[in-house]
């Protein structure tokens, strides 16, 4: 293992080595406040601050699941020697999630009748994430774990070959909202035709759930083995959609369609009439939004890389490849976002 291994917890070394791992749950701490602090330079009566400032405040939003990002990159190699390195790299991959579980978190709240501040309760999840890290310290290794079952991966791989039509069109439909939300509104009927008749909607939330089920559970095999960057991506980016698939349907299902009977197109999706950037619970969903369309073209991504690789296809080109998809992957996101908050073409 590196001896700049942000999860080695040393036996030998000084404590703030060890302590270096607690960071992506810190990072995770500061999200909400970003938020805020965003919110505040837009809104600032007066005049608002300087455009960089502003800029500077929503990348630092972006910077907590970025900062478990690079956290999980970091942790690849061996099979964690000890419970301390096994949930560090837990936690890096888990708060790549920082978005969906914020916004997860609002509802969940709300239900139980708000009983704590939300700032309060974030506070709390994230300091009781970075306690079990810490207790893991000096724990002995984990036994070793086998490969997930090769059947659960093609099952994994089918559905989510089945449901890719559907993602593929959700978002195209989106990238319409840069045109108007007339042009997607148009679209999005033709398309409700298909995936909300009575006989497909059922199936498409089963396989959805599926994939929440079996994702799941590869990560939580596949996080506790040898791992390489490319699959530290691939499996942050799977916990990253877990939630995101879980807190999305809850939002679109559960809270919009079926507790307050919302339509949920384009003014739900943009926070209309106030919009997401000025409005300060909406903010939450500009990196929730961003992150999920790039983490679910980049999944696919991932996968595909590893389809090619085993059927013998040039590991340097499919590498290449890889990088491009990841970057066409940004340049979706940020499109469909920017419409989302205002810009048209």
């Amino acid at each position: 293992m590196s001896a700049l291994d942000p999860t080695d917890p040393g036996r030998g070394e000084p404590w703030p080595r060890s302590a270096l791992a607690l960071a992506p749950a810190l990072a995770a701490l500061a999200y909400p406040f970003w938020l805020k602090g965003f919110h505040w330079a837009v809104s600032a009566p007066g005049g608002a601050p300087s455009a960089m400032l502003t800029s500077m405040l929503l990348l630092a939003a972006f910077s907590s699941p970025a900062l478990g990002l690079a956290f999980a990159l970091r942790s690849a190699g061996p099979a964690p020697g000890s419970r301390f390195q096994l949930r560090a790299r837990r936690l890096a991959c888990l708060s790549v999630a920082t978005p969906p579980l914020f916004v997860l978190l609002a509802f969940i709240l709300s239900v139980l009748g708000r009983p704590l501040p939300e700032d309060w309760a974030w506070g709390l999840i994230w300091s009781a994430a970075g306690l079990w890290v810490w207790l893991g310290r000096g724990g002995k290794a984990p036994t070793a774990r086998s490969p997930p079952d090769a059947r659960l991966r093609v099952t994994h791989g089918v559905v989510a070959a089945i449901v890719v039509a559907y993602v593929l069109f959700h978002l195209a439909n989106h990238l319409f909202g840069l045109v108007g939300p007339e042009a997607h509104h148009t679209v999005m009927k033709l398309g409700r035709r298909v995936y909300r008749a009575a006989a497909i909607e059922p199936l498409l939330v089963a396989f959805l759930l599926c994939q929440v089920a079996s994702g799941g559970w590869l990560a939580w095999r596949w996080i506790a083995r040898p791992i390489d960057r490319y699959r530290a991506f691939q499996i942050a980016s799977g916990l990253y959609l877990w939630c995101f698939i879980v807190t999305h349907m809850n939002s679109a299902l559960v809270s919009a369609r079926l507790m307050h009977k919302i339509d949920t197109g384009w003014d739900w999706a943009s926070g209309a009439p106030t919009g997401l950037i000025q409005d300060a619970w909406s903010i939450r969903l500009v990196p929730h939004y961003a992150l999920g369309v790039f983490f679910v073209l980049s999944h696919l991504v991932s996968g595909l890389r590893g389809v090619s690789i085993a059927h013998g296809i040039d590991a340097t080109l499919t590498n290449r490849a890889w990088s491009l998809g990841l970057l066409a992957s940004a340049i979706v996101s940020a499109a469909i976002v920017a419409g989302l908050c205002g810009l048209r073409i």
